[in-house]
This record gives structure tokens, sequence and C-alpha cells, in this order.
């Protein structure tokens, strides 16, 4: 009896040790735990620092060059530099009455400049002074001696292309995309990288490492994105052209809202090798690179010198086809099909103004004008835009910020992505008599699915493509005018309303050119219309729109230029006509 009681007790004290050492290695599987945490967190910030620290670099040393520069040649008309557009500008420089140099030094002396309030700018490309020793060899380029600035997502060798993400950083890429080298053989200098939002999806322009670009119409309010350093810069003065890209409006909202012309070309127009993005393969709402500058004769001429025949043979992805000068200098009258809403997205009273004023002005030109309404755009959002991007349930983009810290900007659209599948059907399913809109968006944040799930929203988007050109056809239009996006929004909103997205992500999803051109500002009888803002679904995204566009007096107004896919140079036409006669009519 004795010898089992003392085998009990034996057998107590090893359950009192296994608990005491369970706990004991839950406890130091907890630390380790902890400190591997804080030391990931440390090194992400430690990453985000050194990326300052070559930012820093690269613009000290750009204006240590600069001040050389001026005391060596201090008689340079930097003032008449600037003015010139870029057509006077590439003139001046093949007649040798300017010289690369003497231009380089005057955009990047702005820049160094206009970055300073704005904050547009991921880095010099220090390289740009070297070029200038060779940029003679490609004097018959069409864009000899043009300083131009590209968005951080486009490959410049040794440089990185993070799109905003700290996980990107400190991986250079090898070579320059075919974008970027075909600038170079038709002359231009590339000579910085500008800013973008947090992994590319969000239409404001903020990440953890570079922070925040504002607008330089009101610094208080945002440039938009995602190609928002683009915009930035170009409106300040301190690019006269620029690279941008776009996937829902990236190109065209950032210059709506710092009131410069932007282009998004038809899908597969321009090359994109060594253009970066978080969504790689994702084939339902494609991205397209596109020029941004301050008038369309611009966006026209980058056109030109990007469709030759390098870019063809660098890309042979890319269908040869040369810039169609004679379409986009053609005078010939134009139907045009019209609306100043789709019924769904968000139109401020000044962008609808916008519409109505340029509609009035083409008619008097001689054009003819037809209402246009775009087919089931509730319907387009939630099924083909949302299950398009999004078609993993955003596991892909939250796999890309694991371990970083979030932008403030990027918070409240995260928020609902991290919601687990089946919770978000369930919240789906709570919220229809409630919130209509919140429903379908959440439902749709669940993705397809399934490979089937995947196949099956391709082909809607096939259907829905050409269920569009058929209705052109049967209003026999030629081009559309439309809102865009705007005006300028405050900060933290552009995550809070994928409501408004509709505007410019449809024609990615369709595939269509289409372009930005300014016509007006935001003015006080604007303002005071919004304050009776009420939008089609009185819920809270339309009182948050009402919120973000909010203290807009003075802000630029665009309107949105459409063609169908490949007649790029026919959409950039239509724009150049909506830019004259906006210029005529001040007049």
């Amino acid at each position: 009896m004795d010898n089992v009681k003392q085998i009990l007790q034996g057998v107590e004290l090893d359950h009192r040790t296994v608990a005491l050492l369970t706990g004991a290695a839950c406890g130091v599987g907890a630390l380790v735990l902890l400190v591997q945490k804080v030391r990931s967190h440390q090194e992400m910030m430690e990453k985000i620092q050194r990326a300052r620290n070559r930012r820093t670099d690269s613009l000290q040393r750009a204006e240590q060059a600069v001040q050389q520069h001026k005391k060596s040649l201090p008689v340079t008309d930097s003032a008449h530099i600037l003015m010139l557009s870029l057509s006077e500008l590439t003139k001046k420089l093949q007649e040798g009455s300017l010289s690369p140099k003497d231009v380089l030094y005057t955009y990047m002396e702005k820049t160094l400049d206009v970055n300073k309030d704005l904050n547009c700018c991921t880095g010099i490309l220090l390289e740009s002074f070297d070029q200038l020793k060779t940029v003679s060899t490609n004097k018959e380029g069409l864009l000899y001696g043009v300083p131009v600035s590209i968005k951080e997502n486009f490959a410049y060798k040794n440089h990185d292309s993070s799109c905003g993400v700290v996980i990107n950083l400190e991986q250079p890429v090898q070579q320059d995309g075919v974008l970027v080298e075909v600038l170079k053989r038709q002359g231009a200098i590339p000579f910085v990288k500008t800013n973008v939002p947090q992994a590319l999806l969000n239409y404001d322009c903020s990440n953890p490492i570079y922070g925040q670009t504002v607008n330089p119409h009101n610094l208080q309010k945002t440039s938009g994105g995602s190609s928002g350093g683009e915009g930035a810069l170009i409106a300040g003065g301190g690019s006269v052209l620029g690279l941008g890209s776009d996937i829902g409006g990236s190109i065209r909202i950032p210059a709506s809202f710092c009131g410069i012309c932007g282009l998004k070309p038809t899908a597969g127009r321009l090359s994109v090798k060594g253009m970066s993005s978080i969504y790689r393969g994702q084939k339902s709402v494609l991205s397209s690179p596109g020029p941004m500058a301050r008038d369309v004769d611009s966006l026209a001429l980058c056109m030109q010198a990007l469709l030759c025949d390098h870019m063809f043979s660098l890309d042979p992805m890319v269908p040869p086809l040369p810039f169609n000068m004679q379409i986009y200098q053609s005078t010939k009258p134009l139907r045009i099909g019209y609306l100043e809403s789709d019924g769904y997205s968000h139109t401020s009273p000044s962008m609808s103004r916008g519409i109505r004023e340029v509609k009035a002005l083409l008619e008097q030109a001689g054009h003819t004008l037809v209402p246009y309404t775009p087919l089931k755009i509730s319907y387009a959002l939630r099924e083909l835009l949302i299950k398009g991007i999004l078609a993993d349930g955003a596991t892909t983009l939250l796999q890309k910020l694991e371990g970083s810290p979030v932008d403030p900007c990027l918070k409240a659209q995260l928020l609902p992505y991290y919601i687990p599948t089946w919770l978000k059907k369930i919240l789906s399913f709570l919220l229809k008599p409630l919130s209509p809109r919140g429903s379908e968006i959440l439902g749709a944040l669940c993705g397809v699915g399934s490979v089937p799930g995947l196949w099956k929203q391709h082909a809607a988007v096939e259907v829905y493509i050409q269920e569009t050109i058929a209705a052109w056809r049967r209003c026999n239009i030629d081009v559309l005018l439309c809102p865009v996006i705007g005006p300028a929004y405050n900060f933290l909103y552009c995550g809070k309303l994928s409501t408004a997205v509709p505007h410019t992500m449809l024609y990615n999803l369709l595939t269509f050119p289409a372009g930005v051109v300014p016509v007006s500002t935001v003015t006080t009888e604007d303002e005071e219309e919004l304050k009776h803002y009420k939008g089609f679904f009185q819920d809270h995204w339309d009182k948050l729109f009402k919120q973000a566009v909010s203290g807009g007096e003075g802000l630029p107004v665009a309107v949105q230029c459409v063609s169908l896919p490949w007649q790029d140079e026919l959409c950039l036409r239509f724009m150049k006509e909506v830019e004259q006669l906006v210029k005529q009519s001040r007049k």
C-alpha cells in the first residue's frame, strides 16, 4: 500500500513538473515570438529609414549639382524655359537655341523647390547628369533633351520599384523598363521618380516610406493617386512631361485633382514590361501606362514618341501601331455621347457644371451631342470591378502588407478586407435592407471563390464589353464626354469612397482609352450648391463624398473624354477640341 502511495505521489509530482515545464515552454515560445515580432518591426523601420536616407542623399546631391551649374552659368533664363510648352521646348532643343544641360538643370532646380512643399518625389535619378554626356547621340529623337519624370513603379536600372510597399524595398531592378528605354532612345532624360500610395490600389498618394503628397493648388488637399506624385510635380511646374500608370483612374484622378491633362491609353497599346504592380496576373481590370502633361499636344507628342519601332521590337506583345497623326489633326465634326452622372457614382456640383459647359461649347462648335447612359453600373462595380481586381478576396494585397505599418490613407479601405469570408457573407446579408450599397460591396469583397468562378467572372467581363460597344453603336457615337472624380478630396477620404471609382475604373474594365482635361475651377456658387448635395442613395457614402470635396473653391474642375479601343488618337483629338474650345471661351 505504501508503495502505491509513493507511486501516486511520483505521478502527481510528474504532472506538476509537466505543467510547469509546459507553462514555461509556452512562456518562452511567446517571448520568442514577441522578440521576433519586435525585431521584424525594427528591421522594417530600419529599411524605411534607409530608403528615406537614400532619397535625402539624392536630393542633396542634386541640389549641389544645381548650385555648381548656376555658378558656372549664372545667365540661364530659367523662367523662360519653364514657361515653354513641350512642343516649344522640343523645337528649341532641336534647333540648338537651348541646350539639354540648361533645360535639365532648370527643371531639376524647380523640382527640388516644388518637392519641399508638395513631397512628390521619391528620389532624383542622378544618372540623368551622366546621360547629358551621351544624349547628343539621340538628337533625332522626338524628345531630344527633354527631362521626363516617371512614377515610382517604373523600372529604372539600379533603383527600387517598391509601389510604396516596404517588403519591396532594397530590391533594385537590373535593367530599365521598356518605356524608360524608349524614352532614352528618343532623347528624353528621365530625371526623377515620383510618389505613390501604399500598394498603388488607392487614389490618394501616401505611404509609410515617403509620406503624403499634397495638392499644389491647396496644401490641405490630396494630389490624388496613384500617379499623385506625377500630378503634383507637373502641376507645380517641376516637370514638363511625366509617365504614370492607371488601373482605376490612377492617371486621370490626379490629373483631375491637380488640373493637368492625362491619358490612359487602350490597354496593351503601350508596353507594361518593367512596370511593377501588386496584382500581377490579375486580368479582369487592366492597367495602362500613359503620359501626363500640362496640355494635350504634349500627351500626343509623347504617344507619338513611344509608339515607335524600338518599342515594338523590345516588346513584340504590343501591336505595331504607330501614332496616327491624321486622326489626331482631323477637324471632322463628331457625334458625342454625354452624361452628367451615371446614376450611381458621386458627381459634385462643380463637375456636373463642367460637363454642361463643355457640352454647350461643343454644340456651338458644330458637334452633335446625344445623351448616353452607361450600362448596369451597380452590377459592374460589384461583379466585374471589385470581383475582378480582388478576385482572391484581397489575399495577395494583405500578404504584401504583412508586418508593415499601414498608411493612414489605406486603413479604412483595408478594414473590411481583414474580415473572414464567412463573416463578410453574413454581414452582407444582414446589411441588405439597411445599406444596399454596403451590402453589395461587402459581398463582392469575398472574391470569386474558385477557378470556375474566376472563369465565369472573365466571361461576364467579355459580355459586358460587347454589350457596351453595342450600346455605343446604337447611339452611333464616336466618343463620350463624362465626369471624372473631383474636385480634389480632403485627406483620408479616398480609402473610404470606393463608390466613386466607377467614373474612371469602368474604362479600365472596358479597355477604352480615356483622358482628362481641366476646364474650369470650383466657384463660390458650386460650394453653396454642395451644401444641399444629397446624392442618389442619401447614405453613408453620399455623406462622406460631400465631406471629401468640401472647401474646394478655386480647385481645378475637369471632364473625361473616352473613345473605343485602339482609337487613342481620336480620344486625344476630342480632348484637344475640348481644350481649345475652353481656351477660346475664356478669351
